[in-house]
């Protein structure tokens, strides 16, 4: 009697764990982080790849925008005329980012829209942005097309 008491106590603890954990979580497998919102109120640009959608924060995925203060070609400030560009997209729109990991400090990597433009690719396209070639090598063709059109970063001295 105590052995089926224990096997029917077994078996129930297996059913509810399979209904309450789900699946996935049961056999290791993380669940997919959510991608994040904000209104045009919450955002607000950290720097040229970051973005703080209300009280989280974003890098921008495959790319490298230039620290602020950093000169490059004829401009003094790279990274601040980066995060200009960045505020110009951005401004008065919400944005979405689809996340896609963290990096080494936390923060959460994703590739943003706003009204409608993806966010990552137009700053390379601006000449704003490096192309990570390893983690986004679809960036690539858009910085090799603003090196070549002398935009941004790359507009000669």
């Amino acid at each position: 009697m105590g052995r089926l008491v224990a096997l029917l106590a077994s078996a129930g603890m297996l059913v509810m764990l399979v209904t309450v954990l789900r699946p996935g979580a049961l056999l290791g497998s993380a669940p997919r982080t959510p991608d994040w919102g904000a209104l045009p109120a919450e955002v607000r640009v950290v720097d040229g790849e970051t973005l703080r959608l209300g009280d989280r924060v974003l890098r921008l995925y495959g790319l490298e925008a230039p620290a602020r203060g950093q000169a490059c070609g004829a401009v003094a400030d790279c990274g601040g005329m980066a995060a200009a560009e960045l505020a110009r997209l951005v401004r008065d729109r919400s944005v979405e980012c689809r996340i896609q990991g963290q990096d080494r400090m936390g923060r959460a990597l994703g590739t943003c829209r706003a009204g409608g433009v993806e966010i990552n690719g137009s700053l390379v396209m601006a000449g704003w942005a490096r192309a990570d070639a390893a983690l986004q090598p679809a960036l690539v063709p858009l910085e090799q097309t603003a090196r070549a059109a002398g935009r941004g970063m790359w507009a000669p001295p």
